[in-house]
């Protein structure tokens, strides 16, 4: 990829080139935080491996292990139990990878491992951490291990991802900080620092100055666009005063990385999710230093993973320019999710994987696809099995990150009781993205209680609407999020016991997540017939006011899921409640605003089937006596213009309102004072009158 050019008003803006080599980086995740801005991981810890053997080690005789039921509960055989694998029988640990299919249960070693395995030219293993997460609990922890492992065990579809290039271009803003900052990017990148004023101006030619100011910025990491107001460019000279170019408006230049240390507000929403972007107080050096590290590493060619999957033709965001759903504009974090007419549009550069779009997406039009949310029923489902099947009882399953969900975990076992033996952790890519929809499959596959480990940086708004959704579709306070202050607080919430767990036949999740919702719902609540929802919730009824509805049947054609229908034979207004989306435009472009929504779920076999919601009696042609319109409507209409309107002032135009379309054109054709009707045709000429005229003459 050729380098990009910096476009400024026509003219090159300053910026130097360096033949800065490409990375090629595994396809991993580019992590977002400033903390971690060269952490890259795998989204699923051993799952993209075929598993044949489980590799035991006891961790020095700190856990106790039982390879007869971890092998009986995930029909995964176990090595002998080793005991300090990664030191003293790393020639053993080497003969059991080079045999292949080896899942290490071992996390903490992981790159011991895929070192020895490069070395012995073999397979890089599959992993699984059932120390922290297990061993090192309290009780009979054997089931848990097994349920772990055979999770382990899948084979999971990895996600699609496309390439980023950054060829190391970067905008440094703000003071003195600035300036400093670029002294030390500016033999790894190729700097331009943008000051308010030329009182830091630097003579230094290592890197570019200008002076101006931050109208707007797009784009992510290899990919930013900035848009300048009074932008002014340092005029090369020699002694005296720096010399700055005419300020010019509207100037627009790209680069790869910005490094804001202006202190003002940022640039993006969400900046901190921004790939690319790097943030720091200026007057705070450790996180200027830690903003200047990860801006220096944003070099080469990354793979971005394209989180989420849009299919447009299901998007209920608009019909025929009237606005109907627009829960994934809501709550979209980055702004990566804009209007596109009848559908919205994700920008795959922009989008962080928050996964609260798909969460909140009442047809799934949007879907989770890293992985595909599937992949995540198949992980509950087989946890939730094989724990009962190796002889565990009540699972209560605990759903984190894998950030801070993971560190919280590795503390309070290392330092503190660990985990109960019966609560089996889930780790997400990301917690908005487990929405009431998996909640709900979580709870149906045979957990007796979900918690949810709520990071800081987690979009605490969309999960807690989810849970409360999951609340009511379960009937259970069955789903509780924690926000323990520290390790120990997790264990004291974790170790108190569950009163009342559900209890329920576990079911197999296939299907969309709506489809699965509903059966999930009918599991736990077997009894129910109506479930009443909270507001906004995406499945619900509409409310016809039949007093003020002419079944003018606009919603009918606007309705972008069919759940409201009409009837070619007479005069209806049919519903299917299990197509409604409650996106809100029947309500939106009723002319009589006779419709209104009812958040609910019917569990019974009549939300599959059209129902009768208004109807009326067909009105008969005066002429031929064919049906056609509404009686009602016919009614007020002529009562409101015969006699009253120019067009209807007499009494044969005012009964053309009372005809069929067929009688009505015949009726206006033969009428005396026709609009369309031309001058009397003239008379056509015969032989006769040709002879005629010749005998005149």
């Amino acid at each position: 990829m050729e380098p990009q050019e910096h476009l400024v008003a026509g003219a090159e803006l300053p910026a130097r080139r360096q033949n800065i080599p490409k990375l090629g980086l595994r396809p991993w995740r580019i992590a977002t935080s400033l903390s971690r801005a060269l952490l890259l991981r795998p989204a699923l810890t051993g799952a993209l491996h075929l598993a044949k053997k489980l590799i035991l080690c006891d961790c020095l005789g700190t856990q106790t292990l039982d390879a007869e039921t971890i092998s009986g509960g995930s029909d995964l055989p176990c090595s002998r139990i080793y005991t300090n694998l990664c030191v003293d029988q790393i020639g053993l640990a080497a003969t059991e990878i080079s045999e292949g299919g080896a899942i290490i249960a071992c996390q903490q070693e992981r790159q011991r491992f895929e070192e020895l395995a490069e070395e012995i030219d073999a397979d890089i293993p599959g992993f699984v951490d059932l120390r922290d997460r297990a061993g090192w609990g309290e009780g009979d922890v054997a089931p848990k291990m097994a349920a772990l492992a055979a999770e382990a065990a899948l084979s999971v579809q990895t996600g699609r991802s496309v390439d980023v290039i950054s060829e190391g271009t970067c905008l440094i803003v703000g003071g003195a900080a600035a300036i400093e900052a670029a002294s030390e990017l500016c033999d790894t990148l190729a700097v331009t620092v943008l000051l308010a004023d030329a009182d830091h101006l630097s003579t230094d030619r290592r890197f570019d100055c200008v002076v101006g100011s931050i109208r707007r910025a797009s784009g992510a990491l290899g990919g930013f666009t900035v848009k300048f107001d009074a932008l002014q460019q340092v005029i090369i000279g020699g002694r005296g005063a720096v010399q700055l170019s005419a300020p010019q408006n509207g100037a627009v230049s790209e680069c790869d990385v910005i490094l804001d240390l202006s202190g003002d507000t940022a640039l993006f929403p969400a900046p901190e999710k921004r790939e690319g972007y790097f943030r720091a107080d200026p007057t705070h050096p450790p996180s200027v230093a830690k903003a200047v590290l990860g801006a220096s590493h944003m070099v080469g060619t990354f793979e971005k993973p394209l989180y989420v999957r849009l299919e447009p033709s299901i998007c209920a965001h608009s019909r025929a320019e009237q606005a109907a759903c627009s829960n994934c504009l809501n709550v979209c974090p980055t702004g990566a999710i804009t209007s596109a007419g009848e559908h919205v549009a994700i920008d795959p550069m922009v989008c962080a994987g928050c996964g609260s779009c798909s969460a909140v997406c009442p047809s799934g039009a949007i879907s989770y696809d890293a992985p595909p949310v599937d992949t995540l029923f198949r992980r509950l489902s087989t946890l939730a099995s094989t724990y009962r099947k190796a002889g565990g009882k009540t699972p209560r399953l605990l759903v984190h990150d894998a950030d801070y969900g993971v560190e919280m975990i590795a503390l309070s076992a290392r330092f503190g009781r660990g985990l109960p033996a019966n609560v089996i952790p889930l780790e997400v890519d990301s917690l908005s993205g487990f929405g009431h929809a998996e909640m709900l499959v979580a709870l149906a596959c045979g957990f007796g209680h979900m918690d949810i480990l709520v990071s800081p940086r987690s979009e605490l708004d969309v999960i807690e609407t989810q849970t409360s959704l999951a609340k009511a579709l379960s009937g259970a306070d069955a789903v509780h999020l924690l926000q323990p202050d520290d390790p120990d607080a997790l264990c004291d919430i974790l170790y108190t016991e569950i009163l009342a767990p559900v209890v329920c036949d576990p079911v197999r999740p296939i299907g969309s997540r709506r489809q699965v919702t509903r059966l999930a719902a009918k599991t736990l609540q077997p009894d129910a017939t109506l479930l009443e929802l909270p507001q906004n919730a995406p499945y619900g009824a509409v409310l016809v006011d039949t007093d003020a509805c002419t079944l003018c049947l606009s919603c009918v054609s606007l309705c972008p899921s069919g759940a409201l229908g009409d009837n070619s034979d007479k005069p209806q207004l049919r519903f299917q409640e299990d197509a409604c989306l409650q996106c809100g435009l029947c309500s939106n472009i009723c002319p009589e605003k006779a419709i209104t929504l009812k958040p609910q779920m019917d569990l019974t076999d009549a939300a599959f089937n059209q129902r009768v919601v208004h109807e009326e009696e067909p009105f008969s042609c005066i002429e031929c006596g064919a049906l056609f319109g509404v009686k009602s409507t016919v009614e007020k209409i002529t009562e409101k213009l015969a006699g009253n309107h120019a067009m209807f002032a007499t009494s044969d135009a005012a009964r053309m309102i009372q005809m069929c379309d067929n009688c009505r054109v015949q009726a206006q054709y033969h009428s005396t004072d026709n609009p369309f009707q031309g001058k009397e045709r003239p008379r056509v000429r015969t032989s006769e009158d040709y002879f005629s005229k010749r005998k005149d003459h």
